[in-house]
């Protein structure tokens, strides 16, 4: 007698019996849910599995494809596999190294000991378009740990090797691609003819893996974006100097009492950075707005102070403005596709009054501030009045800054413009990111939790729109900086470990939050721990932990 569970299909919302052992593949081609693209993943209980994952029990089962974020990273790392197997193919014994997330794909660098070249990228493209089109499939095996760093380092994967050794777990699986092995984190496609769409082309002195758009259909336009890569570089370049580029370089180093050196080093770093920014302004006479911009959970806040304290030792005097208050009446905002009001609108600030009283200032007269009164939803003039000194330097922080629509009015010589985000260089190992995204959303998580009264599934649950809004109004103009800031410290996810872990932990399985929780709990538990005593009270991560000495 055949054993028979039950799968119930939330994309078409059918249940249905099947054998015992079925592959969620197997489910999809019974039940043939319709879908804009073919599924590359799925959620099973509200967990990310592979679509060669066997169910046992009775599930919920969720087919995501390649316009859901969990999709689009399941698409990605497997072509980040193909991508190694054709340089394994080509260029054997060469290092391939992930560097940054840049221009809607994902840059690598190649050592060869020499330069890459045009010809030498166009060979790669080749042979993984050959891989591709081959259909190879990609098989997920297990093994003891002790033979998988055996097998890992015999093949030169040492930061491989130090990784899963470092997890301390008995066994551990890897991929197998062909005769290619590699190690990942998350599940891969079945089959390499899932990876029909991307491009590989010369980008500075790597290439730029290209991978499709959030539709699927299209690749992400391929933009110059020099001045963060510089900023990613500047990290990348310490990291190796210090020994630390990978989580496992991060666990052994903590393991042998190096933490504290690590965090006191890290923070030193910021801080000469942020010196370094506030000499540059003072050097500039006709400098009077510092416009601050960033996504969500960066430490803006933070740096805006710990800039402010700079400033002051060059002999200027920063005064914060609020864009806040410069908020247009309630009903004169602008609304969203769904008929709500969308603060995060530009046009949500009175844009005229704005530059105007710059303007006014930086002739010298006196103007009366705005506040907006947020129970009444009204503009009313404050009563505090300012005007500008020969030194003094007005700090604007907030998500408009950089957008040119925002001083539109006001002379480029006026203005200095810093961009601020969280740009981890850390990788799990070299062909292992941990993405941006990821490392902001733990921090505003833990943040959320402890200041804001507000439970990780709402946080979680918000941030697709936080995300929207960074993708329209902040992203696009972070090029016009004059100045990149990396506000990611080499050891915050050690730090944030044990923090975060209890509060993914009560989210119930039940929650579609939990997918989320999930992926971040598995990601966090790479690190080993770092306690906090050694972090100043001005780090950028007391922010959001707490102790910091500034008042927020």
């Amino acid at each position: 007698m055949k054993h028979l569970l039950q799968i119930y299909c939330k994309n078409n919302k059918i249940s249905q019996n099947f054998e015992f052992g079925t592959t969620i593949l197997e489910v999809y081609n019974k039940i043939k849910p319709a879908m804009p693209h073919r599924p590359l993943c799925a959620l099973v209980n509200n967990r990310v599995e592979g679509l060669k994952f066997r169910v046992f029990s009775s599930k919920q089962i969720e087919f995501l494809d390649i316009t859901s974020s969990q999709g689009r990273k399941v698409y990605t790392r497997s072509l980040c596999f193909v991508l190694w197997k054709a340089v394994e193919d080509t260029f054997p014994g060469a290092v391939l190294r992930f560097e940054a997330p840049a221009s809607k794909g994902y840059y690598f660098t190649l050592d060869l000991g020499r330069e890459l070249t045009l010809d030498d990228v166009q060979t790669l493209k080749r042979r993984m378009r050959e891989i591709v089109d081959s259909g190879a499939k990609f098989k997920r095996l297990e093994c003891t740990t002790e033979e998988a760093v055996k097998l890992f380092r015999e093949r030169g994967m040492d930061k491989k090797a130090k990784l899963v050794e470092g997890l301390g777990k008995l066994y551990t699986y890897y991929y197998k691609l062909e005769d290619s092995i590699n190690y990942f984190y998350g599940p891969l496609v079945p089959s390499t003819d899932y990876l029909e769409l991307f491009d590989l082309v010369k980008y500075y002195d790597g290439m730029l893996l290209r991978v499709p758009r959030e539709d699927g259909v299209k690749l992400g336009d391929v933009v110059k974006q020099e001045k963060m890569l510089n900023a990613f570089g500047e990290n990348r370049k310490f990291e190796r100097f210090f020994g630390v580029s990978t989580v496992g370089d991060l666990n052994e180093a903590t393991a042998k009492g190096r933490a504290g050196d690590i965090v006191k080093v890290a923070e030193a770093m910021q801080e000469k950075k942020i010196c370094r920014i506030a000499d540059r302004i003072a050097e500039l006479p006709d400098v009077k707005i510092v416009l601050i911009s960033g996504p969500s959970s960066s430490g803006k806040t933070t740096f805006s102070k710990r800039l402010s304290l700079q400033l002051l030792t060059c002999g200027l005097k920063p005064i914060p403005v609020s864009l806040d208050d410069y908020f247009v009446d309630r009903e004169k905002t602008p609304l969203d596709e769904n008929g709500e009001y969308d603060y995060e609108s530009l046009y949500a600030l009175n844009l005229q009054l704005f530059n105007q009283q710059l303007e006014q200032m930086l002739n010298g007269e006196e103007v009366e501030l705005p506040r907006y009164d947020f129970p009444t939803g009204k503009s009313v003039m404050s009563g505090k009045r300012m005007k500008l000194d020969s030194n003094t330097v007005l700090i604007l922080e907030g998500i408009h800054a950089l957008n040119p629509l925002l001083t539109d009015g006001i002379d480029d010589k006026h203005k200095f413009k810093i961009y601020v985000s969280a740009l981890t260089t850390i990788k799990l190992d070299n062909h292992n990111y941990i993405p941006t995204t990821d490392n902001r959303l733990m921090r505003r998580i833990v943040r959320d939790y402890k200041y804001r009264g507000m439970s990780p599934e709402d946080t979680i649950a918000r941030w697709p729109s936080v995300r929207r809004g960074e993708d329209k109004w902040i992203f696009p103009f972070q090029e016009n900086a004059d100045v990149m800031f990396n506000s990611a410290l080499l050891y915050e996810l050690g730090v944030i470990r044990d923090r975060i872990i209890p509060i993914l932990e009560n989210i119930p399985e039940s929650k579609p939050e939990y997918s989320v929780a999930a992926n971040l709990s598995d990601l966090i538990h790479y690190f080993r721990p770092i306690p906090d005593e050694e972090l100043p009270p001005t780090s950028i991560l007391r922010e959001f932990l707490g102790g910091s000495s500034f008042n927020y």
